[in-house]
């Protein structure tokens, strides 16, 4: 996407026909890690899609910033590196060093993104240097299953108070926020992911899956790592009969694939799983599947759920988080207890079986995906956030969205 792809706001371009081009608003987004995931993912849809109205500053505490070159280069962002002392207690040194970083940048919005990101709303507070936002998409492996911890409850609380607006992507989300966190309605913001669909509907490129002739093809796209639990779906598609023939391909990387190399070699199926690794353009191989599977142990609203249903797939899915509600009807028999491995089995084994209901499923996904989860529409959404939090008017664009 080139600069002169890009939407850009309307308030952008009533500017330029007045003769004014005004500042870009400066964005200091705070990530517990930078590498390629949901959040990460969405922030670069987002700000491709924004260009030259902003520029980004981008902090990535464990220091992975692979999702860099995700980004436009077009685009005006730094990396900024702050240096973290480890350890579980509150230090006074980050904290020291985070408002440092503050005060030096002087941004227009600070933007901090899940559990990793909570202390820099903590040195924002007593003298704010800028708005706030902070944002929650869900749970590493330590909460995937529905624990809360109660310090990090308490801290949310403390770090996140008024006037921090905590947006969520998901509805299970929101419940938490409000029930467990106890966060004020009117602080909380729902807003739903959205993916360019046009982009997924288009023709894949038959040459970047390995495919053996009259081979069925059962995938899943997401970073490797435990809560992901791809674990669970190797030894789903281990236990599938050998008719009709199948391969398992998964695309992404991260720490657990050597793990899941050995997994499938200890199952007997190596040779017919495939490790496609990290894709730039996954909409190339995601439409050669005939399945989708999402085997997780959390999600709240995955991104790679939403470009599946785009290219017109028929879905499996653990039931986590918002899946069920953003899949068709049809489709929700599909998705199964999440320990239910027998569940999952069956499932896909169903759909491998009958290609007539993958189309009908796959179709109607896809028509709700473009229906509901359209990326203009969430783009919009944030830019209209993101300029009433600098100009202090949060809840006011709250009221004007709905």
């Amino acid at each position: 996407m080139t600069i002169a792809d890009r939407a850009t706001p309307p308030q952008f371009h009533q500017s330029i026909s007045e003769g004014v081009i005004p500042d870009p608003l400066h964005l200091f987004h705070v990530f517990s890690s930078f590498e390629v995931g949901g959040q990460q993912m969405r922030f670069v849809k987002i700000a491709n899609r924004l260009g030259r109205a902003y520029r980004h500053t981008v902090v990535a505490v464990d220091g992975n910033v692979d999702c860099l070159d995700r980004l436009d280069p077009e685009l005006d962002v730094r990396v900024l590196s702050v240096p973290v002392a480890k350890g579980r207690l509150l230090s006074l040194g980050n904290l020291i060093r985070f408002r440092h970083a503050l005060v030096s940048q002087k941004p227009d919005l600070l933007l901090s993104y899940a559990w990793g990101a909570v202390e820099w709303g903590l040195v924002n507070r007593i003298v704010p240097v800028c708005p706030h936002l902070h944002f929650e998409d869900g749970f590493g492996p330590e909460e995937a299953v529905g624990r809360q911890f109660r310090r990090r409850i308490w801290f949310r609380r403390a770090a996140l108070a008024a006037p921090t607006e905590l947006i969520v992507p998901s509805r299970v989300l929101e419940s938490i926020a409000l029930e467990s966190w106890r966060f004020p309605e009117k602080r909380i913001r729902f807003i739903p992911n959205g993916i360019d669909c046009a982009r997924f509907a288009a023709k894949p490129d038959p040459a970047v899956l390995r495919r053996q002739p009259g081979e069925l093809l059962v995938g899943s796209v997401g970073t490797l790592r435990r809560e992901k639990n791809f674990g669970r779906l190797i030894r789903t598609f281990a236990s599938l009969p050998a008719e009709p023939a199948c391969r398992l391909v998964l695309i992404g990387d991260g720490p657990d694939r050597p793990a899941l190399e050995a997994l499938a070699r200890d199952l007997g199926i190596s040779d017919r799983v495939t490790f496609a690794g990290q894709m730039l353009n996954p909409e190339l191989a995601i439409g050669l599947l005939d399945v989708f599977a999402l085997s997780s142990d959390t999600e709240q609203m995955p991104l790679s759920l939403l470009e599946a249903m785009a290219a017109a797939l028929p879905v499996v899915a653990t039931d986590v988080g918002d899946v069920r509600g953003m899949l068709t009807d049809d489709n929700r028999r599909f998705v199964v207890p999440r320990d239910d491995e027998s569940a999952f089995t069956s499932a896909i084994k169903t759909l491998l079986n009958d290609a007539t209901l993958r189309r009908r499923l796959g179709h109607g996904n896809r028509a709700r995906a473009v229906r509901e989860y359209d990326e203009a529409a969430m783009v919009t959404t944030y830019d209209t956030l993101f300029r009433s939090a600098v100009q202090g008017d949060v809840q006011g664009s709250r009221k004007r969205d709905h």
